[in-house]
């Protein structure tokens, strides 16, 4: 972590020095996710697309080298996750986290109107939400803050295309397994695994608008 960190100052200073200009930006997400489900010997269950307009915000420094380079960093909150069914049983899970996201970049094109951009995200979870519907009718639910349930932090990887006026499309793999694997729980006096062979990569695709500029409308800039 600590070796994560001074790589990204060291970037973001050296980059400073070469910079035409300096922007913040602002914008929330529209997402779809699903996941690759495996579950090793066993059928792995239907994938149902979840879709989360709230609460998914995204704040942005961007430096320009110019008119058709740039680099970008920031500090994103959001909320991600999938649904899985069995359909013999019909016994639908809900997952979620939310996550704080530190996302690096570079973008190539035309800064102030369309542009390609691809990079990396480090995120941390915030909040585990879990929920069981039994025929369609809900019988569990329970959300824990900082849970053992999921890692202590995710590796992920997108590109995107950013359109004029600010419309943004973008797709995020997570190269880090939704759940932790090793998480232990008891029931009924037993200690089981219940994610062990439950190995999930969640990926998503965002539609996003870019509201603000340096705490102006963004269309006035495009």
């Amino acid at each position: 972590m600590r070796k994560f960190i001074f790589t990204l100052l060291i970037v973001l200073l050296g980059s400073s020095l070469f910079a035409q200009k300096f922007y913040t930006t602002s914008s929330g997400e529209l997402i779809l996710s699903m996941a690759e489900i495996s579950t090793g010997d066993l059928p792995a269950p239907q994938n149902i697309v979840r879709f989360s307009p709230w609460f998914n915000l995204q704040s942005l420094g961007n430096v320009d080298f110019g008119e058709h380079a740039g680099f970008f960093f920031g500090l994103n909150l959001r909320n991600v996750g999938f649904i899985a069914k069995d359909n013999d049983s019909q016994i639908k899970k809900k997952y979620r986290v939310y996550d704080i996201g530190i996302p690096v970049g570079f973008k190539v094109g035309n800064m102030d109107s369309f542009f390609f951009y691809g990079g990396y995200e480090f995120e941390l979870p915030l909040n585990y939400k879990e929920k069981t519907f039994e025929n369609e009718v809900k019988t569990e639910k329970f959300n824990v803050w900082f849970s053992d349930r999921v890692p202590t932090y995710y590796h992920a990887l997108f590109v995107g295309f950013q359109f004029p006026y600010g419309a943004n499309l973008k797709f995020k793999y997570y190269l880090t397994p939704f759940h932790n694997a090793d998480f232990v729980e008891k029931v009924d006096g037993v200690e089981l695994k219940p994610y062990e062979n439950f190995e999930t990569h969640v990926f998503y695709l965002a539609l996003s608008f870019t509201m603000f500029r340096n705490n102006k409308a963004y269309y006035k800039y495009s």
